[in-house]
């Protein structure tokens, strides 16, 4: 009996196949879990939710986030998670709580979260400019026409 040899089918989108296709999609960070929800953000932004997804194009949609002031954390992380940075001098090590970053900039702790499942590269940059997120329920992306998803 002889064997029919089948076809490579594997889909591998191009750059220029892209264009006009990305969407912004709102979504409110009210009541959700910090990490689970930045891995959705991440998967959005990187087009993983598409049937098209090629790893070295820019095929995600934008993400606008709502509430940032309402994440949630689980466990202790409330009072003992810090985010770190080094101002480039000797003993510059310099350490904000949770509390605090909470408080003075609830939207950047949704991107530190998504920005690190982001891939290190000009394509995880360019990815995570698509990225807006406001500490109120207002926005003023109202021009993109975002689909408002619940997560």
């Amino acid at each position: 009996m002889k064997q029919i040899a089948k076809k490579n089918t594997s889909f591998f989108q191009k750059k220029e196949e892209v264009v006009n296709t990305k969407k912004w999609f709102l979504l409110d960070a009210e009541g959700k879990t910090l990490g689970r929800f930045a891995s959705e953000i991440a998967k959005i932004l990187r087009g993983k939710h598409k049937t098209t997804f090629t790893p070295n194009v820019d095929s995600g949609d934008g993400v606008i986030v709502v509430n940032a002031e309402k994440i949630a954390v689980t466990g202790n992380k409330e009072a003992q998670k810090e985010y770190k940075r080094y101002t480039g001098y000797i003993g510059g090590l310099r350490a904000t709580p949770y509390r605090v970053m909470k408080e003075r900039k609830p939207d950047e702790i949704i991107r530190h979260a998504v920005k690190g499942m982001m891939p290190k590269t000009k394509l995880g940059k360019a990815q995570i400019k698509k990225l807006r997120i406001y500490a109120g329920t207002s926005h003023n992306m109202s021009a993109q026409k975002p689909i408002a998803v619940e997560i």
